[in-house]
């Protein structure tokens, strides 16, 4: 069996993009040599490796399985090249991470300082919920992934991040702003407003409040911190949301943050990868600008 580098990597676009065209326009080429690389990659492989339906691509089951090689394959390749340069002295390659949408108010600036002492090094930056996380960790996407709770049947590397405390909000004018020391159980009369079943936001909360006994009236399920603060600072529920979400000053934002029993609730940000992944060199010196913020935190 007979096929390139370039004509995986045209495959991968074509997976990830959809359509010949799309996948076209991301590699910069043709459309008409997109279709010739793919119909020899096919008749390489002698099998069908995607099909057309409703004018959408989908992977066949060799397509799969040659999706995940040709991932690989090119993961091997961008690390050589890497190393190839670090051997000459050189920083440049691309820098792959994927977070959850809670940890976009912290670790977008640490990347910001990698990148100004790093200028050739491209960033390809995914923020999702985690179980977006979750399924590019799965398919081995990207280096390096930020969450506060990790998925417990995928076998991990760990490091530890940030704290990730989780604080009890509400409208500014609600009457129970400025009380102090609230129990638990006095939330149990309010309205929650929390985010959607499966964010590690909800998964600790959902677990603090089992334990306690206590099972919240939820009016609400956003995917959205921001969508959270302005529906908390209109007066229609409290609300569980990582302190990082909020401003220096919640008083400018409506918001009052509650003196709750509990609380804040302590969560903590891993920075992960798949167990048995060799980083490449970029992956490698970002990790350690994490670990070091990690460290300047703790100061």
């Amino acid at each position: 069996m007979h096929s390139t580098l370039r004509q995986l990597r045209l495959f991968a676009a074509l997976a990830e993009h959809g359509s010949v065209t799309a996948a076209a326009k991301a590699c910069h080429v043709t459309q008409p040599t997109v279709s010739m690389q793919l119909k020899d990659l096919t008749d390489a492989v002698g099998l069908p490796l995607y099909e057309r339906i409703d004018n959408r691509i989908h992977l066949t089951q060799a397509g799969d399985d040659l999706l995940r090689t040709a991932r690989a394959m090119s993961d091997e390749w961008a690390a050589f090249v890497q190393r190839v340069d670090a051997m000459k002295g050189l920083t440049r390659g691309r820098l792959r991470v994927a977070l959850v949408s809670t940890a976009k108010y912290v670790v977008p600036r640490i990347l910001g300082r990698f990148c100004a002492r790093h200028p050739d090094i491209d960033i390809a930056l995914e923020v999702l919920n985690r179980d977006g996380v979750i399924a590019r960790m799965r398919d081995n996407r990207d280096d390096l992934y930020v969450m506060s709770i990790p998925p417990a049947d995928i076998a991990l590397e760990r490091h530890p991040f940030l704290p990730n405390p989780l604080v009890v909000i509400a409208a500014a004018s609600h009457p129970l702003a400025g009380k102090k020391r609230l129990s638990l159980a006095r939330l149990a009369r309010e309205r929650f407003i929390l985010r959607e079943a499966g964010s590690g936001t909800r998964l600790a909360c959902d677990a603090h409040f089992k334990r306690a006994g206590l099972v919240p009236d939820v009016r609400l399920e956003i995917g959205s911190n921001e969508a959270i603060r302005e529906v908390v600072a209109a007066g229609m529920g409290i609300a569980v949301v990582s302190r990082h979400a909020l401003g220096s000053e919640v008083a400018d934002d409506g918001l009052a943050i509650l003196s709750v029993a509990g609380f804040p609730l302590h969560s903590n940000w891993w920075i992960l990868y798949p167990r048995g992944k060799s980083l490449s060199p970029i992956a490698t010196r970002f990790l350690d600008e994490l670990a070091r913020s990690r460290e300047s935190q703790g100061r």
